[in-house]
């Protein structure tokens, strides 16, 4: 059965860092590829970044690069996102999971920018 679990999130100012974690289940993790997605209030679910099966390609949204890093340990089937110089408009629950999308979802982890 497929399962995501999301960590690491919490209340952060503007300019800090953070680390997100996923653990992921279910399917061959080391065939995948991985993504990280958020969802701000009210609005639709986006994807902010995914890394390819061997960790050796990454891409990002416009509104992250430079200052997120997705990360895979295929070893421990793990997916990291470390995030830094944080900005108001990054505050989302943030969910990982396979580029093609599976269900089901994880809880997410809820990631909060504010003074």
């Amino acid at each position: 059965q497929v399962q995501f679990v999301e960590s690491g999130g919490g209340l952060v100012q503007p300019g800090g860092s953070l680390r997100l974690s996923c653990s992921a289940s279910g399917f061959r993790f080391s065939s995948v590829v991985m993504a990280w997605y958020r969802q701000a209030p009210g609005k639709e679910r986006e994807l902010v970044a995914f890394i390819s099966s061997s960790g050796l390609i990454r891409n990002y949204a416009d509104s992250v690069r430079g200052r997120f890093t997705i990360s895979r340990d295929n070893a421990k089937n793990t997916v990291s996102l470390q995030m830094s110089s944080l900005k108001p408009e990054d505050t989302a629950v943030y969910y990982c999971n396979r580029r093609d999308l599976v269900e089901p979802w994880g809880q997410g982890t809820l990631v909060t920018v504010s003074e």
